[in-house]
């Protein structure tokens, strides 16, 4: 059985399958590009990832639910995304068979100790929230292991794409993380038009900035204030969604949708907003600019607040030089990573801290640099077209987009006509969430909801 090139120096984005190979996309961190390599699976069997890339056990996991690979030498081969209750087994293995659900949930890791407890919580939880179950083993009120349960959410996004052409396939794109809606948008269509070579227009190129800038401030400025909320101190909460509504209204004037679902397709932009929309965006975007500073003051003035924060939540460093998460999770914690940089030269803010507070202050920093950018961009947009055609071709491409979360990464192979043959969509939340769990060992439960907020996993993100 052939094996994986090394890839010393690089960082592990994301494994998927197809029914005979599977596929890994690197960062080479010294360039930064992304690097892919494609293994045949033999006798449905590959060699496992894992013990050289942890990150890589969740992916291997789905792989054997999708596609009916094993990987050899896995480190977890338990169910990921199946757990026992689906009628039809590998769907994407090209040979899928019916069969009957075991009705048995796949085994939680054991907990050995004195006077330990479990806690079960979700998948249903109290208030707005995805569908995830968290197992928290507990010595008194401290948290001695979490394991993370998803898919839940699971819709056969990738199974809905195959066939249809690229333009059909955005909705689903737009949809695998609803807040995530223009960059996850953003990578698909740069995977479609990088496999087609279709040239982006200017104006469509400079709109797709502007609205991946817009998204990554009203998702800093919610999971701010929400932080705030889980913290008890409601006043902060309520400034940020105050700001935030005034935000998606204006976006729903110049977009036509408030999250700017649907607004990005292969080719450019469905919608190229109106001037007299753009001013008043930018007059918002002022008024949010004049209060950032005094929202951090009053975060920084309050020593119970900075208590709930700060040393609560820590990611161990060994695990983000391991795991290289990318957005806040990543850059809070010191790496520097945004896949802004493979446009081009960009500073962006890095903290150290790892911790709930710094996961709040990096949140601050990047608001505070999308306004910036954005006065940038908006002072300069280009005149022209803001959409061009999609060659009917084949080809095959991948692509990452930074979203508020960190890189969105799409992948796509069309047939000669321009249908998918093949398609992969990862959310960055696939490299949080082991991270979380590892954060939260030490914390007291009462403590969880705040570091799962300071995470912001996507649930439905993960779950394909």
């Amino acid at each position: 059985m052939r094996d994986w090139p090394r890839f010393d120096g690089h960082d592990l984005l994301a494994l998927w399958a197809e029914p005979d190979r599977v596929h890994a996309a690197f960062l080479d961190v010294a360039g930064p590009a992304v690097v892919r390599a494609t293994l045949p699976a033999e006798a449905g069997r590959y060699p496992a990832l894992s013990r050289r890339f942890p990150a890589a056990a969740w992916f291997e996991r789905s792989i054997r639910d999708l596609w009916g690979l094993e990987a050899e030498g896995a480190a977890d081969l338990r169910p990921w995304l199946d757990h026992g209750l689906w009628h039809i087994r590998a769907p994407l293995s090209g040979s899928a068979a019916r069969h009957s659900p075991l009705q048995e949930l796949p085994e939680f890791l054991p907990v050995e100790g004195e006077g330990i407890h479990r806690i079960p919580v979700g998948p249903i939880h109290a208030g707005v929230i995805e569908a995830g179950h968290f197992r928290f083993h507990v010595q008194g009120e401290t948290i001695v292991r979490l394991e993370a349960r998803l898919g839940y959410k699971h819709k056969g996004v990738l199974a809905l794409m195959l066939g249809k052409s690229p333009r059909a396939a955005m909705r689903f794109a737009a949809r695998l993380s609803g807040d995530t809606t223009v960059a996850h948008s953003i990578a698909f269509a740069r995977a479609a038009e990088a496999a087609t070579g279709a040239e982006l227009p200017p104006r469509a190129a400079a709109l797709r900035a502007v609205m991946l800038e817009l998204e990554r401030l009203h998702n800093h400025l919610n999971d701010m204030g929400f932080l705030a909320k889980d913290a008890a101190f409601a006043p902060l909460s309520a400034q940020f969604g105050l700001l935030r509504e005034a935000l998606l209204r204006v976006l729903a004037q110049c977009f036509g949708h408030r999250l700017m679902m649907d607004r990005v397709i292969p080719g450019g932009v469905a919608l190229d907003p109106e001037d007299v929309s753009l001013a008043r965006l930018r007059a918002v975007l002022a008024e949010i600019g004049r209060e950032l500073p005094g929202l951090l003051a009053i975060y920084e003035g309050h020593a119970s607040l900075q208590d709930r924060m700060m040393g609560t939540g820590i990611i161990p460093p060994a695990l983000v030089a391991s795991f290289a998460p990318g957005g806040v999770v990543g850059r809070s914690a010191g790496r520097p990573f945004d896949a802004r940089l493979l446009d081009g030269p960009i500073t962006v803010p890095v903290r150290a801290g790892g911790d709930v507070d710094a996961r709040w202050r990096q949140r601050h920093d990047e608001a505070l640099h999308s306004l910036a950018l954005l006065d940038v961009i908006l002072s300069a947009l280009p005149s022209g077209p803001a959409t061009a055609p999609l060659p009917q071709r084949g080809g095959e491409a991948v692509a990452l987009a930074e979203g508020f979360r960190g890189e969105c990464l799409a992948w796509l192979r069309l047939d000669d006509g321009g249908l998918i043959e093949a398609s992969f969509l990862r959310d960055p939340s696939w490299l949080h969430w082991p991270l979380l769990e590892a954060a939260v060992i030490g914390n007291i439960v009462a403590d969880f909801p705040l570091i799962n907020k300071s995470f912001n996993g996507s649930y439905s993100g993960c779950d394909l």
